[in-house]
């Protein structure tokens, strides 16, 4: 059994752009300028956002935050939308998820232009993605991906389950998984809260990607042997373990399926260090103009 050690790989991809973004400064080229929009004060947001921003600094990444209440208008949001899409300085940038209710999270992601949407999260993105053209990819699946290729986990004929059907995770990850390229080809099945008889289908799964956000749901009885198991879950549970009162839990019990599994990621330390590396790999796109020339 191989855990899969995102962390690791994160810090690897981060230190390949922080080398690309000193090559383009060496010959006078433009600093990569990511921009973030945060609404409210969500804790999970918060630490999310701040870890962006980190990251930023560690590659060479100009960065920008613009924080507005979890009060504001749908139309001054849209507005500090518009401005960021008009400003050349600005290379991409993110509207951190969740947004207050009065926010049409729509509207919100449409109005982004593509060629800024390094979230990957405009329909033409996505579009773009579904016909296996040059796009931006959802920073989480990009970076399962990249997971799986790194660790040289064989993928093709391989039957995928992918748990969990969001827009952000599950939808695009069996997208991927399903491409006729070089990691994908696999035989995908999507499962969601409607499934029946959810175990009958994770037990087949030579891949299983868990997308749930419901903490250690899945147990060792639901996971076939020698299984590659991806867990994107993180949920904040309450700890007593922590200082901050909290830790983050996973979809998958860990310590009973590890056993059965040829590779597994952990939580934390697998998925989440490679969301934020795809982001910036996606930054890094954006200002070299390598998808929307």
């Amino acid at each position: 059994m191989t855990i899969i050690d995102g962390k690791k790989v994160a810090q690897d991809i981060l230190a390949e752009i922080a080398g690309e973004v000193e090559a383009i400064k060496a010959k006078g080229g433009k600093t990569p300028h990511l921009a973030a929009i945060l609404v409210g004060n969500d804790g999970g947001s918060e630490s999310y956002v701040a870890s962006k921003i980190k990251a930023c600094e560690k590659v060479g990444f100009k960065s920008t935050l613009l924080r507005f209440p979890d009060y504001v208008t749908e139309e001054k949001l849209l507005q500090a939308i518009a401005n960021l899409n008009n400003d050349k300085d600005v290379d991409g940038f993110i509207v951190q998820l969740p947004l207050p209710r009065q926010i049409n999270e729509h509207k919100v992601i449409e109005s982004v232009l593509p060629q800024k949407d390094v979230d990957g999260f405009h329909p033409i993105n996505v579009g773009r993605m579904v016909l296996n053209l040059p796009c931006y990819v959802s920073a989480t699946p990009y970076g399962i991906v990249q997971l799986l290729e790194r660790y040289h986990v064989p993928t093709s004929g391989k039957h995928c389950v992918v748990v969990g059907r969001s827009h952000i995770v599950g939808s695009p990850m069996s997208i991927l998984m399903a491409k006729n390229t070089l990691l994908g080809n696999c035989t995908v099945t999507l499962c969601h809260s409607k499934t029946e008889n959810l175990k009958s289908h994770t037990q087949k799964a030579d891949i299983l990607i868990c997308a749930l956000g419901s903490p250690e749901f899945v147990k060792a009885d639901m996971v076939k042997e020698g299984a590659v198991v991806i867990d994107v879950g993180t949920t904040r549970v309450a700890s007593t373990e922590t200082k901050s009162g909290f830790k983050l839990q996973g979809d998958v019990k860990f310590d009973e399926v590890a056993p059965k599994c040829s590779f597994i990621t952990p939580v934390p330390g697998g998925v989440g260090p490679m969301t934020i590396a795809s982001l910036l790999k996606n930054t890094l796109l954006a200002a070299k103009k390598e998808i929307y020339s």
